[in-house]
């Protein structure tokens, strides 16, 4: 129903609402102070390192590889330590070029952060043109880039950011048993004197580039990382 006024309104007064006000309560999302690796970190004066040797039949100088890491978060349950730079050193300037332009590269992708685990694949999968060569143990490298990439996995290993490309303990077991009865009776005292990890007539293993494949009961078998032509 509708009210004329006609006299001038001379005052005036809001009525309370007793319902409450509806309001929208806003989850406020604590604030993460939690530090990821990125290429705006700035270097410290000081940062942790390895240095790993790298001797091969190609060259009479080794090869040294120092990786500096940095330590994000320290002193909190989100300490983390992530790889920063690398460097590689000879009295070797055959391959000085290529050398230095790797570490920088390689450098460059460690400071930039995320998942810098895809470089171990890609330089353990070059191939030298002219052949690769076998380590002490009988383990195969493709080329001198290969084991670059194989010494960061072992470093990536180290800080934690890759798991151990290692047999389990029930796996292990089983490739010892093996191991033993395949040798039983076979190895001779000379034999037994040198640094032999796997039997003189094992068979290169394309898993893990090692020469520690047996015919163990009609099937394959590599005696380092487990695999097995009949699983």
């Amino acid at each position: 129903m509708t009210i004329k006024i006609d006299s001038k309104i001379t005052a005036y007064e809001v009525e309370a609402d007793d319902r409450p006000a509806e309001t929208t309560a806003v989850e406020e999302k604590p604030e993460s102070n939690v530090i990821q690796m990125h290429e705006k970190v700035a270097r410290p004066g000081m940062l942790l390192g390895s240095t790993y040797k790298i001797k091969t039949p190609l060259s009479d100088h080794a090869l040294y590889v120092t990786i500096n890491d940095i330590v994000l978060n320290e002193g909190t349950v989100h300490e983390m330590r992530r790889p920063f730079e690398i460097f590689i050193n000879s009295k070797n300037m055959d391959h000085y070029q290529w050398i230095v332009a790797l570490t920088l590269i390689m450098s460059a992708v460690f400071r930039k952060g995320g998942d810098v685990t895809f470089l171990v694949e890609e330089l353990r999968s070059v191939f030298d043109p002219n052949g690769g060569y076998f380590k002490k143990g009988g383990k195969y490298m493709s080329s001198l880039v290969a084991e670059i990439g194989k010494v960061v996995c072992d470093h990536l290993q180290m800080i934690g950011m890759l798991k151990p490309e290692k047999p389990d303990e029930h796996q292990q077991k089983i490739l010892d048993e093996k191991r033993a009865e395949f040798e039983q009776g076979a190895v001779t005292e000379k034999e037994s004197k040198q640094e032999q990890t796997f039997p003189p007539s094992a068979q290169l293993c394309k898993k893990c580039h090692t020469k520690a494949v047996i015919n163990m009961d009609n099937c394959l078998t590599c005696l380092n990382c487990g695999e097995s032509k009949c699983g």
